[in-house]
């Protein structure tokens, strides 16, 4: 069997399709509102004469390759290619700003190459320990998790906490609009247009509170061409720079590669995690928001090493953990392969197959994204006007493309408006986002453990903190929260006594 693993991976057309996969992906990743969702779904028909493995492999590698591609962007334009990368787009954007494009692009891959490492590595040798924990997670642990998921919030309310809540409920409220899901037939906050009875996507609420809003405010600024700076940094002083953050680099993979393998989560909720944690522990916590690299290593790492943990539940379970593996599931049944148990003990070879290949993918990713890097920065020398009209020709075929809508372009555009009056008014847009993210997880995991709490004669409340991981959770959420209380009272604090 290694033999057939190893002529199967370092085969030319193998490794071809692995690196014309990820570069795919960094450049779907790059482009706002094409994902790695969309990457693989445009792609996936080609897979149809290809054989399972490489199918796989060319999926996968474009999945791996669209988690990094949109930092870039968000680093030198303030607009994420993808919502893996709004928290990174916060520091690397604002080192950008300063001069030192490089540092942060550099930070940004290298960051992302060693969380794609750990994820995958998780994945090759942890499964079965991991599977083990992603079947304790039903719809109790989920509503607890996505719960300690929105108490990070506190590490992204900017210099006004009030701000900041009002951006995490208006969020929640994106979350709630469109048909009940437990209650088919009962529509809610959709005004009677009919567009909005399947819900609001986050693409088009993404797209258009970071790209578009950022387009309409690059349009107005005096300069006709962004400022380039002259940057020095190099690859290696950056390098140096991770070797003396091994805990932070270390920590904020495995937590990107523990939420990857729960069903219904992803890199975006893992570099938010990853984010707010980096922003609890650091000694530099007063320079998150300002440019802090901090803020780059550890959504980077999580977010790459979500894509491993995500294959998980997909291989072993038959269960997708984000909605690119869905789609990688489908590719799968295409070939008329089973995912679960059965394709572990049938299928072990393609199975190790596209596990060590996916390790090359990363390998590309690193190598493009290094070599990428002065490239990528000659963006900031092209003239405003080119890059405004381009990026939001880009940034409507990608919300677009999502679900062949053209409601959801009016949506970008009417949240592209809203987010201009949000940053007037210097409301941090992050929470929101995190808020429409993880608002339906909340509500319908809390809606289904009513369900399952009244069918097995409990009360609620007991039903989902009576529970083995219940525990955990609870007191996982509870240290954030009188951290981010602590920061608060520590900062006015100090205000109080300048």
């Amino acid at each position: 069997m290694i033999s057939e693993i190893v002529s199967s991976i370092f085969n030319v057309n193998t490794l071809v399709l692995i690196f014309a996969g990820v570069a795919i992906g960094i450049v779907a990743g790059a482009i706002p509102g094409l994902n790695g969702p969309i990457g693989v779904a445009l792609l996936l028909p080609f897979t149809y004469s290809m054989t399972p493995a490489n199918g796989l492999l060319l999926l996968g590698s474009i999945y791996m390759g669209a988690t990094y591609g949109g930092s870039i962007s968000g680093i030198l334009l303030n607009c994420p290619g993808t919502g893996e990368a709004a928290c990174t787009t916060i520091e690397g954007n604002a080192i950008a700003m300063k001069g030192r494009y490089k540092k942060a692009l550099y930070l940004s891959i290298l960051s992302s190459g060693f969380g794609g490492i750990v994820g995958l590595l998780g994945m090759i040798f942890f499964t079965p320990l991991l599977v083990k924990i992603a079947l304790e997670f039903g719809p109790a642990e989920m509503f607890l998790f996505a719960l300690a998921g929105l108490t990070i919030v506190g590490s992204i309310l900017g210099k006004s906490p009030a701000k900041g809540f009002f951006a995490v409920f208006f969020g929640l409220l994106i979350s709630t609009v469109g048909m009940d899901a437990l209650t088919a037939g009962v529509a809610r906050l959709n005004f009677d247009i009919p567009q909005l009875m399947g819900g609001i996507n986050v693409i088009p609420v993404s797209v258009g509170l970071f790209a578009i809003t950022e387009m309409l405010t690059l349009s107005n600024r005096e300069s006709d061409v962004l400022s380039s700076g002259n940057d020095d940094t190099t690859v290696w002083s950056v390098v140096v720079s991770l070797i003396k953050k091994p805990i932070l680099l270390i920590k904020s993979a495995i937590m990107g590669l523990v939420v990857g393998i729960i069903p219904g989560t992803g890199g975006a909720i893992a570099s938010f995690v990853a984010y707010g944690e980096a922003k609890r522990s650091s000694k530099n916590a007063d320079n998150f928001g300002s440019g802090e690299p901090e803020g780059i290593i550890a959504p980077e790492a999580a977010n790459n090493a979500a894509v491993g943990g995500s294959f998980v539940p997909l291989l072993a379970l038959g269960v997708p953990g984000s909605a690119t593996s869905a789609i990688i599931f489908g590719a799968l049944t295409l070939h008329g392969l089973e995912p679960g148990p059965s394709l572990l003990g049938a299928n072990q070879t393609l199975v190790y197959v596209f596990m060590y290949g996916m390790l090359f993918s990363v390998l590309a990713m690193v190598i493009m994204g290094i070599l990428g890097v002065p490239l990528f920065s000659k963006v900031l020398k092209i003239k405003t006007s080119y890059i405004v009209t381009a990026v939001l020709a880009f940034a409507m075929i990608g919300v677009y493309s999502a679900r062949n809508s053209l409601f959801d372009i009016i949506l970008a555009i009417t949240f592209g408006v809203i987010g201009v009056f949000l940053k007037k008014a210097k409301v941090p847009i992050a929470p929101l986002i995190l808020g429409a993210i993880l608002g339906k997880i909340l509500e319908l995991n809390l809606r289904r453990s009513m369900v399952l709490a009244t069918a097995a004669g409990q009360n609620i409340l007991s039903y989902i903190f009576f529970r083995p991981i219940a525990a955990i959770v609870i007191v996982m959420v509870s240290l954030i929260i009188f951290a981010n209380f602590k920061g608060i009272l520590k900062k006015n604090k100090k205000v109080n006594e300048n």
